[in-house]
């Protein structure tokens, strides 16, 4: 907690009062029944049409939790979720932590060979999964300690005429396990399990008890397992009654970041949750029907990464479209130029909305947002300043000393929502928290900005090599170590350039080993290689064959002029 004799300079936005957060000793699941008591009769998310209202809600809850402990999970277990935006993923989240278990968040599109990684590293023992992974699933699923896989389907909670459509269309092209096998077991008989089970399903879960485990690339850009607490959560969510007050009863947030990503988990679904608002779940997101959603929804709040807005600019359906219910826009995952943060409010304005976009800053290491643009914050170009009860230094990567307003340095931060740590990491975690001369353990980010005269920050650039495309984080060390584990690549360098659309894509330099001639076989299987073992969105958009890369003075691959080559090439 900041405290006053600090003299920080962002606290004269704030209150005494707003400065002081206080986190109940609860569970995500009791905390966020106790903030919803006077709810039970609004509606916690509509599914394409299909409304369901806080008492159905947790009546569900309940059901899924039983089913949980009928299937012999306990407190502690962890079971992974590998879904999209539907319900049975926000039901599933919230009844693995009602009976103390920790939910293993896994992007649905991760290649086999990462989802083996994710259940192994964390040991689950359950796995709810999208029916689109099956295909996955069924060969690595034999090397992991995965006792049953509840197999779900978008279709499930969608309404009839729905549901007949996409099994007719779409449903009929998945791959599905036999219904003899007994690993296997899918959502709609899961559901009913519960019946069955007669014993208690609270759990004596503390603010301290991990609640979850987030996958992404840490500060050093290697992914990691990031464990946060219960404690974290609710800490964003009691900061955001601060810088997020007009979030109430009755509104709606159109939910496209997915539930895997931080943002998207604590930001989109948690906090709305918590405040009787409305998630409108989208599954899959298509920005040529982007127009189609803000038409047929009439959001209050929109929650994205710069992409979405991008697209939002560009799609010509929405030229003529009011946009007058929109209250506010939020930018996550990435920044907005000066120039771009500019546009969306003249297109606000001009869609005869007051709304302004406002950006923050986090990371999935400090549970998303440290920053925001709140309380008259909201400098063109900044992320915004500080929540309650976090502390941002601007300091020499080096030496760790803070640096003077508007000097440029490494973003470091204190809170109480940040990460328990790495799992089964205590060197990465270690390195992670650095003690500087205040007495305080800081995470350095890794990100380079400076803070004003009034405590207001602004994001430069990162320090480490990573690429953001579409606002996921997709770290080139990582894509290399996959393709030089292929016989053909002798070594393997990926680079990051700028996309109008993406922001950011990957494309990888491939140096082949001495006796493998290039071709097309040669090429394809390489090809081939990544897409089993990385996720769609690491996938490199091209690949470019040399003899030899570019040095350093240290003798090492200057990937630098290697990204210099090919922006000199599209320009």
């Amino acid at each position: 907690m900041a405290k006053n004799k600090d003299n920080f300079l962002w606290e004269k936005y704030y209150t005494k009062e707003e400065l002081k957060i206080n986190i109940p000793n609860l569970s995500l699941y009791d905390y966020m029944k106790e903030e919803t008591k006077k709810f039970k009769n609004e509606f916690v998310f509509n599914y394409f049409g299909r409304k369901m209202t806080y008492k159905v809600f947790f009546d569900y809850i309940d059901k899924c939790a039983k089913s949980l402990k009928y299937l012999g999970v306990k407190k502690g277990d962890v079971v992974t979720i590998c879904m999209p935006n539907t319900p049975e993923t926000v039901i599933s989240f919230f009844a693995i932590n009602k009976i103390g278990a920790i939910s293993n968040m896994v992007h649905p599109l991760s290649a086999e060979e990462e989802i083996k990684e994710y259940l192994v590293k964390t040991k689950s023992i359950l796995m709810i999964a999208l029916n689109s992974c099956y295909s996955k699933i069924k060969n690595i699923i034999k090397d992991t300690l995965v006792k049953k896989v509840i197999i779900a389907s978008p279709s499930d909670s969608m309404p009839i005429l729905l549901n007949t459509v996409y099994n007719v269309t779409t449903g009929r092209k998945e791959e599905s396990p036999n219904s003899d096998n007994n690993l296997y077991l899918f959502w709609k008989k899961f559901i009913n399990l519960g019946s069955y089970y007669k014993g208690d399903i609270s759990s004596s879960t503390s603010q301290n008890d991990i609640a979850i485990y987030l996958h992404s690339g840490g500060t050093t850009g290697i992914p990691k397992t990031i464990a946060l607490a219960n404690r974290s959560i609710i800490g964003v969510n009691e900061q955001a009654k601060v810088f997020f007050p007009e979030a109430k009863k009755g509104d709606s947030l159109l939910l496209v970041l997915p539930l895997f990503h931080c943002l998207g988990l604590v930001v989109g679904m948690f906090i709305p949750v918590c405040r009787g608002a409305t998630c409108i779940l989208v599954p899959q997101f298509d920005a040529k029907r982007f127009d189609k959603l803000l038409v047929k929804y009439k959001p209050n709040f929109l929650l994205g990464v710069p992409t979405l807005f991008e697209a939002m600019l560009k799609n010509k359906h929405l030229k003529n479209v009011s946009l007058k219910e929109l209250k506010t826009l939020v930018c996550g995952g990435d920044t907005l130029s000066e120039t771009r943060n500019e546009a969306i409010n003249n297109f606000l304005k001009e869609h005869g909305t007051n709304a302004k976009i406002i950006q923050g800053y986090g990371m999935t290491e400090t549970t998303g947002p440290v920053c925001y643009g709140t309380k008259g914050s909201n400098k063109l170009g900044s992320v915004g300043i500080p929540l309650p009860g976090n502390i941002v230094k601007i300091c020499d990567p080096k030496t760790y000393q803070e640096l003077p307003v508007g000097e440029v340095g490494e973003i470091c931060i204190h809170s109480f929502v940040t990460m328990e740590g790495y799992l089964n990491d205590p060197k990465a975690t270690n390195d992670a928290f650095k003690l500087h001369s205040d007495g305080r353990k800081y995470i350095h980010t890794g990100d380079l900005g400076y803070m004003d005269e009034d405590g207001v920050v602004f994001y430069v650039q990162r320090i480490k090599r990573i690429i953001v495309s579409s606002g996921y984080n997709v770290y080139p060390e990582y894509i290399e170590r996959v393709l030089k584990d292929h016989p053909y690549v002798k070594d393997a360098c990926v680079v990051g350039i700028p996309h109008p659309y993406k922001q950011e894509i990957a494309k990888a330099f491939i140096i082949l080993q001495d006796k493998v001639e290039e071709s097309y076989t040669v090429k394809k299987e390489i090809m081939d290689y990544a897409e089993k073992n990385l996720a769609r969105y690491m996938l490199p958009r091209e690949y470019i064959y040399k003899k030899e890369f570019p040095k350093t003075k240290l003798a090492k691959t200057d990937y630098l002029a290697l990204r210099e080559e090919l922006i000199g090439k599209n320009d």
